[in-house]
C-alpha cells in the first residue's frame, strides 16, 4: 500500500502561524542568549590588570624614534643607554657578562679603569659585539661612555663622568 506524504500546512492561519513562528522564535532565542550572555561576571580590577598584561605581552618589540636631523643633538643618560643596550646581558649575566651590581663580578674590570672598559665597549669583547650592538649614528662614544660610568658605579667603581662633546658650530646664514 503506497501512502502518500500530505502538507503539515493544511489552512492559511497554519500558514499565517508558520511564517510568525519561524520569523519571531530565532530573534526571541537570540535575546535570551544575549540576556544569558550579558548578566555573567562584570568586568573587576582583575580584568583591568589582565588586560593591561595583555597589551604588554602583544606591544610591539621595537618602537621607532624620530629624530629631527637639523636639531641639536640631546645626549641620553648613562641609565638610558644601559636599559637600551646593556641590560638583556648584564642584568642576567648572560654569556659571562658580569651583572649590573655585583662587585665581584666587575672587581678586575674595575682595575682597567675607565679607559679600558671604554676600549672593551666601543671593540668588542668575549661574546659582548663591538659598541655594544650599537650603531655609532644612534649612540655616541660619549653615550657609551656615560653607560660604562653608570655600570661601574653601580659595582663600587668612582669614574668620572666623561666631558660633553662640543656641540658643533652652525655657520651664520647670510645677510
Amino acid at each position: 500500500m503506497s501512502e502518500e506524504h500530505g502538507n503539515l500546512i493544511k489552512s492559511p492561519k497554519q500558514l499565517i502561524v508558520m511564517v510568525f513562528a519561524s520569523f519571531f522564535v530565532p530573534l526571541i532565542i537570540i535575546a535570551f542568549l544575549m540576556t544569558y550572555v550579558g548578566s555573567g561576571k562584570k568586568p573587576s580590577a582583575s580584568a583591568d590588570a589582565a588586560a593591561e598584561s595583555a597589551n604588554q605581552l602583544i606591544k610591539p618589540v621595537a618602537l621607532l624614534d624620530f629624530k629631527d636631523a637639523s636639531g641639536p643633538r640631546v645626549f641620553k643618560t648613562g641609565e638610558e643607554i644601559y636599559k637600551q643596550a646593556c641590560a638583556s646581558c648584564h642584568a642576567t649575566g648572560a654569556a659571562g657578562a658580569p651583572k649590573f651590581g655585583d662587585a665581584g663580578g666587575w672587581g678586575a674590570r674595575l682595575g682597567r679603569g675607565y679607559d679600558g672598559l671604554l676600549s672593551a665597549v666601543v671593540k668588542g669583547k668575549g661574546a659582548m659585539p663591538a659598541r655594544a650592538g650599537t650603531s655609532p649614528d644612534d649612540v655616541s662614544d660619549y653615550e657609551l661612555g656615560r653607560a660604562v660610568v653608570y655600570l661601574a658605579a653601580s659595582a663600587g667603581g668612582k669614574f668620572a663622568e666623561p666631558k660633553a662633546p662640543e656641540a658643533p658650530k652652525q655657520a651664520e646664514p647670510k645677510k
